[in-house]
């Protein structure tokens, strides 16, 4: 990490920023012109090496994007559903191959047969009706899925009216920021995105930096396949991410918030847009609100395609302008973060559970789930399922409950589950009964709750196949900033592949090797995680792999 570029970047505060700036541009061609990025690379004093590095990381920006009209959803989800192939087949009718891009999870794993044409999602039966889709505007882009709660709707809720919604936070605003900040200590609510830390902490720890400057972070780039309870939430239930945001920057002393939001997601950011212009119309956003000393505003920033920048530091680089590169910590982003100034990133569902907390108290939210794991989770259900769909449950809920009686079972058969995304576990359908849905359940048993997603892997579906797509993906989305990680998942991937279409057979020492290096150099989860759903893989499913090991 630079930190002289950092603070060049952020000469022009929020509103002025470069990586928005290379989105806009790139939007005509599908990538910014050499002549637009030299000259926002002396408006910004970066030099042109530095803006051309980043557009060139991201799939939505880099120059063989040029010429792209449509996209294919190469998520796991899909992949493993078998779609995509009739998808392209079709898309070919009517464009050129090198016309057809990727793009990795539109949130539409409930359908499947995923693409994206024009700036909206298309899934289902969609492809079908391509001519219309080209041919004059539709709603075909609208999807459904069953979203329910199994106890207590509280992230599920119906959203009321603005008056009523954000009262509990101009209730806030009456109070001492340290006692809101304690009613979300008291909750122990942990952030649902990865590892489950406590946010209450992680909010103290940027609220106790001086700086007249600080951010909030909602990380919406939930790059994960499989999962899209973020972006139902962004869709379906965007106030509560932004009241979310409000009350972590009152306790924080912050007074910028930033919403990162995938490119994968586009219909997100035009709702979430009318959402922040809904609460500047009612002035609950801006200078002194509601006659407090607290301001505060919202900017969306969209993303370019890359998974990496789930990873809050990669996500901090990327909204600077620089490429998403891993940074190295300490120190953390509650120290240094965004143009060097304290920063708190939290993810989607973690910033919607604060209205709860704040209208209830923090106790009720604990008193909700495990002593461990509080409050309620979402889970997202793929099409492998009889009921697809969103589900929100109570920490603590039996996986085999939401599997079998929320879900009503899968349609066909089923070996495994990734749930967590491609850093997931891989769970076989016989410990289904074995788990249950929070941090600690997961972690004993050897897997990771994550965002909650499952994908499931259909009983004719080659574990191999599987192994190497995920060694794929992760070498394709490794930011290069560690070479564990950038050498070691491209490793893997031909280590698979070669066994796949050969008859070559992999050294099962120097793999584990390979896996152990990944875990244990790698600079951050990306590397670091993909060991996991693979160690599981060559556990239970040893009778399918044996064959590709000596």
């Amino acid at each position: 990490m630079s930190d002289n570029l950092s603070e060049l970047l952020g000469r022009k505060g929020i509103k002025d920023n470069l990586f928005d700036k290379l989105g806009k541009l790139a939007k005509p061609e599908g990538t910014p012109s050499e002549e637009v990025m030299a000259k926002l690379a002396d408006e910004f004093l970066v030099g042109k090496a530095n803006a051309f590095g980043t557009a060139s990381f991201y799939d939505f920006l880099k120059p063989e994007n040029k010429g792209k009209k449509v996209y294919v959803c190469n998520g796991t989800a899909c992949v493993c559903a078998g779609t995509q192939d009739k998808v392209i087949d079709s898309l070919k009718d009517s464009f050129e191959a090198d016309e057809i891009g990727h793009m990795t999870c539109l949130g539409r794993c409930h359908e499947n047969s995923a693409f994206h044409y024009d700036g909206k999602n298309y899934s289902g039966d969609a492809i079908s009706n391509l001519n219309s889709i080209i041919d004059s505007e539709s709603n075909l882009n609208q999807d459904t899925y069953n979203i329910k709660a199994s106890g207590k709707e509280i992230l599920t809720a119906p959203f009321s009216n603005i008056t009523d919604y954000y009262q509990p936070f101009l209730e806030a605003l009456k109070k001492d920021s340290a006692d809101v900040l304690e009613e979300i200590k008291t909750s122990n609510v942990r952030g649902r995105g990865g590892a489950g830390f406590p946010m209450g902490l992680k909010l103290q720890f940027c609220r106790n930096v001086e700086n007249e400057t600080k951010f909030i972070i909602c990380n919406a780039d939930e790059g994960d396949p499989g999962a899209y309870s973020d972006r139902y939430l962004l869709e379906h239930q965007p106030h509560s991410v932004l009241f979310g945001m409000l009350i972590s920057g009152y306790v924080t002393h912050a007074k910028y918030g930033i919403l990162y939001i995938r490119a994968e997601y586009p219909e997100a950011v035009s709702i979430v847009q009318k959402a922040i212009d809904d609460l500047k119309s009612n002035n609950l956003i801006g200078e002194n609100i509601n006659g407090s000393d607290f301001s505060f505003d919202f900017k969306i920033i969209q993303a370019q395609g890359s998974y990496i920048c789930g990873e809050e530091t990669a996500l901090i680089n990327s909204i600077e302008g620089q490429r998403p590169e891993v940074r190295v910590r300490p120190p953390f982003p509650a120290q240094k973060g965004l143009f060097n100034k304290p920063t708190t990133v939290n993810n989607v569902e973690t910033l919607a559970a604060l209205h709860y907390i704040i209208s209830n108290g923090g106790q009720a939210w604990k008193d909700i789930g495990t002593e461990r794991s509080s409050g309620t989770k979402l889970v997202s259900l793929d099409s492998f399922f009889n009921n697809p769909g969103m589900y929100e449950v109570e920490m603590g809920t039996p996986l085999s409950t939401v599997v079998n009686e929320l879900g009503g079972g899968f349609k066909s058969d089923v070996k495994a589950v990734q749930i967590g995304g491609p850093l997931g576990g891989l769970v076989p359908v016989s410990k289904i009964d074995d788990l249950t849905i929070d941090f600690e359940s997961f972690s004993k048993e050897g897997f990771l709750l994550g965002h909650a997603s499952v994908v499931s892997v259909p009983s004719d579906y080659p574990i191999m196949k599987f192994i190497e797509h995920l060694f794929d993906f992760a070498a394709y989305e490794s930011c290069g900033k560690c070479f564990p990680c950038r050498l070691g998942t491209k490793r893997g991937q031909e280590l698979a592949e070669k066994a796949l279409t050969s008859d070559y057979k992999i050294d099962k020492k120097l793999f584990t090797d390979l896996l152990t290096t990944l875990e244990q150099g790698s600079l951050c989860a990306h590397g670091g995680g993909i060991p996991l759903p693979v160690r599981n893989a060559l556990q239970y499913f040893d009778d399918e792999l044996r064959q590709y090991f000596n």
